[in-house]
């Protein structure tokens, strides 16, 4: 293994565990905080994610303005995107889980953990093996992100998005103030 793919795989574990400590610190790993953020009574989950959009739009905007990376974006397939979101979904209510947060459980001691995590599992061989059968549905769009559509760098576009989604973020502290799904008893630790 060269060097540059060591340090990536570093850096990508050091990822991977800020990532989880920020699921566990923020409680959105657990079932009740899940399928609350789906019925629209617990906000948590929305708030981290959102937060996570940020910090990633500021990290790739930095990183791509510099030229310290490429983006290589994907077509925008509606049908598939928008079925598997909404399976996606169905079953995080159903299971009070998400891939990402499936670990985190498992970590905290959540038994029935491990059958959603096999469940996931074989979802994941079922599609992998079906996709052939249902691709010619799918359709293919051709490929055009907002960069090429504005004639903006991504950077620009990236860093106006930010900007939007922390004020969408101060928006919702203000309505639904993130102490009142906590408690105020909550300390993170």
């Amino acid at each position: 293994m060269s060097i540059d793919v060591f340090l990536i795989v570093l850096l990508g574990l050091a990822m991977g565990l800020v990532f989880g400590v920020a699921l566990e610190k923020s409680r959105v790993f657990e079932p009740g905080v899940i399928v609350g953020q789906m019925q629209l009574r617990n906000f948590t989950m929305l708030r981290v994610f959102l937060s996570a959009i940020v910090t990633g739009l500021l990290s790739l905007a930095l990183m791509n303005g510099l030229g310290l990376v490429e983006l290589h974006p994907k077509a925008f397939v509606p049908l598939a995107q928008i079925g598997g979101g909404l399976i996606l979904g169905l079953g995080m209510v159903m299971a009070g889980a998400c891939p990402g947060t499936v670990f985190a459980q498992i970590g905290a001691g959540y038994k029935d953990a491990w059958f959603i995590l096999l469940g996931g599992v074989a979802g994941a061989l079922v599609y992998g093996y079906t996709l052939p059968l249902f691709k010619h549905l799918m359709g293919q769009s051709e490929l055009t992100t907002y960069a090429v559509l504005f004639e903006t760098p991504f950077w620009m576009l990236a860093l106006g998005l930010a900007s939007l989604i922390t004020a969408s973020l101060f928006l919702l502290e203000r309505w639904r103030p993130s102490s009142a799904e906590l408690g105020r008893d909550f300390d993170g630790v």
